[in-house]
């Protein structure tokens, strides 16, 4: 990875942001995260309060479905990349 977690974390400022509703992660979920990776390589993921407490679950389905690195998590936000190919 040539860029600095910093550097990262600057460029998630800008990026999308999806919201994790209420019914989690579904392979519809995912798919559009992977669209938004491909398009953008950093994806903010916002979780709703009511599945927060699983969230580590689902950022661990999510970075292994999607093949992407986390980045960082604070609070209900985590931030995952992907490189383009």
């Amino acid at each position: 990875m040539s860029q600095s977690k910093k550097e990262m974390m600057n460029r998630s400022l800008s990026a999308m942001t999806m919201n994790i509703g209420k019914a989690g992660v579904n392979d519809n979920v995912i798919e559009e995260i992977k669209r938004q990776l491909k398009a953008n390589e950093i994806v903010k993921l916002k979780f709703a309060k009511n599945i927060a407490k699983n969230k580590d679950d689902y950022i661990a389905d999510i970075v292994q479905k999607t093949r992407s690195k986390l980045i960082d998590v604070r609070g209900n936000v985590a931030v995952i990349y992907k490189k383009k190919p």
